[in-house]
């Protein structure tokens, strides 16, 4: 299960992962449960580049803006079809996160993301999630790069 792949990655560190009673796997419903606003919601979002998965994590209220992605990844916008984002990444839809990922699997974060000091990305299950800061989203992401490709809704 992701969730107890996610709960060992931050085993040795002070990060809890939150178990809610509710379902977090959207934005909406993540916000609601965590009583924060939604754009503090961190949504990670699945794509693939020339057919290698990538992870975009971005505010909760940003949407992509295609002409920016193409901008940064030189191909257009192609998120991974559902039902093979977790034999990509290794983490179904609903509690995808940047942490405990696919070898290969490239992690950015948007620039909406700096907005906030504090975000809540989930934490590999449709019901759990994690508090950060952006440094620490930093570091435990293993980021590749900031990229700048969303508009707010």
């Amino acid at each position: 299960m992701a969730v107890e792949r996610v709960k060992d990655f931050f085993k040795d560190t002070d990060v809890n992962v939150i178990e809610l009673p509710a379902s977090s796997a959207t934005v909406a419903l993540a916000a609601q449960a965590l009583d924060t606003e939604p754009d503090q919601i961190a949504k990670t979002l699945s794509f693939l580049v020339d057919d290698a998965p990538i992870l975009v994590v971005m505010a909760g209220e940003a949407r992509t803006d295609n002409h920016k992605y193409k901008a940064t990844f030189h191909k257009k916008a192609k998120m991974i079809p559902f039902d093979q984002v977790e034999d990509y990444i290794g983490h179904a839809p609903g509690g995808v996160c940047p942490f405990a990922v696919k070898p290969g699997v490239k992690v950015y974060l948007d620039e909406s993301l700096k907005r906030h000091t504090e975000v809540y990305p989930a934490a590999g299950s449709s019901n759990s999630a994690v508090r950060l800061t952006i440094p620490a989203l930093e570091k435990y992401s293993d980021y590749t790069a900031w990229v700048d490709v969303t508009k707010t809704a």
